[in-house]
């Protein structure tokens, strides 16, 4: 097909759907409209049966734990999933050599570069931990400290050398993490019911309202989840960087 009907194609087509859209728009609710009953009610029995003050993270790691099971073991497949069929290709072989296209040297990473990485490096750390850590209290949780923990790593990368990252990023450790991560969050779910409860039942003390050490059982899941993330990404940050390497000699053979 030649662009201008290509062109002419997505014209059409955008016109087709401009209609709906302007309906589907103008029956949006009002903003800060709750159609919906489930809202309302999380928002007026989570604070006195959980103890947080952060209502999403009461639904995912309480109200619907289960269906947050369910998502954290297809990311651990995912992730397990891709490992698999980069390994699969390349081989469990690394180098401490980033890759050279020809004639496009690497270039030296600046004094300024450096610095800011080392300097964000840590920061971005803490902002991860912090994310975590105060899950049941403010927005954020295991999987979003765990992105920021994860991704920040990269800066090693960034800020210093290849050689640096491989030294510094072992793939055995960031294994483990991951499935260790994933099983203290299925724990977390089977323990109540060694105990006569239901699966993830929140039967650990609840702690007082407000206070870092809140929620019960959440805090468990919460931490399960922040180690399987952190371990998917780095593991993914890891295959993603050591597909751009050049090949060693006795790579090739």
């Amino acid at each position: 097909m030649k662009r201008r009907a290509r062109l002419v194609l997505a014209a059409v087509a955008t016109l087709a759907l401009v209609p709906g859209l302007g309906a589907a728009v103008a029956q949006l609710p009002r903003f800060g409209a709750h159609p919906l009953p489930y809202g309302e009610a999380i928002n007026r029995v989570a604070p006195v049966e959980r103890h947080v003050t952060n209502m999403v993270t009461a639904v995912n790691f309480d109200y619907r734990g289960l269906d947050t099971v369910g998502e954290e073991f297809m990311l651990l497949t995912a992730v397990t999933g891709a490992l698999v069929l980069l390994r699969g290709r390349r081989g469990e072989s690394v180098t401490d050599s980033a890759a050279e296209a020809p004639g496009r040297p690497i270039p030296q990473r600046s004094p300024a570069l450096r610095l800011l990485c080392r300097c964000f490096a840590p920061v971005l750390l803490l902002f991860g931990l912090y994310v975590v850590l105060h899950a049941q209290l403010t927005p954020g949780g295991g999987f979003q400290g765990g992105a920021i923990i994860g991704s920040g790593t990269l800066l090693i990368y960034l800020g210093e050398d290849y050689r640096i990252w491989r030294r510094h990023m072992r793939a055995h450790l960031f294994d483990a993490m991951e499935a260790v991560g994933a099983l203290l969050f299925l724990g977390a779910g089977i323990a109540p019911m060694i105990a006569g409860a239901s699966f993830l039942q929140n039967i650990l003390p609840l702690g007082r309202t407000g206070s870092l050490i809140s929620g019960g059982l959440i805090l468990i899941a919460n931490a399960g989840v922040a180690l399987a993330v952190t371990g998917g990404f780095v593991l993914l940050l890891l295959e993603f960087l050591e597909e751009t390497r050049a090949a060693e000699p006795e790579d090739e053979a």
